[in-house]
């Protein structure tokens, strides 16, 4: 008897719950987006953002809502980037227009679209005070560091050297174009182990202040930094690029109006990532030099090709008409 309780209880509440269990909804699936920038004053709205998403006031996060789950990785360059995206590691970037356009090629054109703008200027050469260089012609036998070969900054100071007549391999030639992360070019400034860095902020101006460095040549109007995201990101999810961006338009909008909060945003997460001290004041006369947007077109780009080009980066770029896709 008590056997055939128990199966027919087993029964009832089989039948009781099966309902429920049959029509209940699934579960919301949570979007991810991964996100890449460099510690650098020329990402600031990637390190803004990612300051306020450390502390739990997501700027990102708030305007799309909270079935997207925010994730911030960084990289030293844009090479290391590019390739991450490639491997699907992240989705979007803050990066130099050189490795976007080096990635664009290299997947014709089926991986890379640049969504915004967002830097402009904000590099610079900066070389020994007394080392005599006036000129590009005055590097032969001397060492200039960048922060990776093919970099946007990488790329600059190979046509410059190449446009005063200087011979320059990816190995060496009349100048050495050094590739060196940002954060060891300052030691070996101050060691004088190399004759200049060409560079973005903050570590233009730290070199500058803190290791009695000259700016040679400052690309105050150069494309310095781009937000590009992966084809499959917009092809799976245009609607999300599209919330994500006017986000970064309206994050560049609050940076451009609230530049003393913006910085101290940036020099806590700065410090966060790099484990350096950023002297607020050697932070304000970067911010200086930098241009904050979310525009962008095709025409400045355009002139990087050229320049990349002559120096034997970028074969094949000839049709760029797919690589600025706004979302809409």
């Amino acid at each position: 008897m008590k056997t055939f309780l128990t199966h027919f209880l087993i029964v009832v509440l089989a039948i009781a719950f099966a309902p429920a269990c049959r029509f209940s909804p699934p579960l919301p699936s949570r979007s991810v987006l991964r996100i890449g920038h460099f510690p650098n004053i020329t990402h600031a709205q990637a390190v803004v953002a990612h300051a306020l998403s450390r502390q739990g006031k997501g700027w990102f996060e708030e305007r799309l809502g909270p079935d997207v789950e925010i994730q911030w990785f960084i990289y030293n360059a844009g090479p290391s980037a590019m390739e991450a995206i490639f491997a699907r590691s992240i989705d979007l970037a803050y990066v130099g227009p050189n490795p976007a356009l080096t990635a664009y090629v290299k997947s014709a054109g089926e991986e890379i679209r640049v969504i915004a703008g967002a830097a402009n200027g904000g590099a610079a050469l900066v070389v020994q005070p007394d080392g005599g260089l006036t000129s590009a012609a005055d590097f032969k036998g001397r060492k200039i560091a960048s922060p990776q070969l093919g970099g946007t900054q990488d790329v600059a100071a190979r046509a410059w050297l190449t446009k005063a007549g200087l011979k320059i391999t990816q190995l060496g030639g009349d100048a050495f174009v050094i590739p060196t992360q940002n954060a060891d070019q300052l030691a070996l400034f101050t060691r004088k182990a190399i004759d200049g860095a060409w560079t973005v902020e903050p570590w233009v101006t730290r070199l500058e202040t803190e290791a009695g460095g000259k700016i040679l040549v400052e690309q105050k109007d150069a494309v310095t930094t781009l937000l590009v995201s992966s084809v499959k990101l917009l092809k799976d999810q245009p609607a999300l690029v599209k919330k994500f961006a006017t986000a970064h338009a309206e994050l560049t909008d609050w940076i451009n109006k609230n530049p003393e909060e913006a910085q101290k945003l940036l020099i806590a997460e700065l410090e966060a990532e790099t484990k350096a001290k950023f002297k607020p004041e050697v932070v304000a006369k970067a911010w200086s030099r930098i241009a904050f947007t979310n525009e962008i077109s095709l025409a400045p780009i355009q002139s990087l090709v050229k320049e990349a080009q002559s120096v034997g980066f970028l074969k094949g770029a000839d049709d760029l008409s797919k690589l600025v896709e706004i979302p809409k």
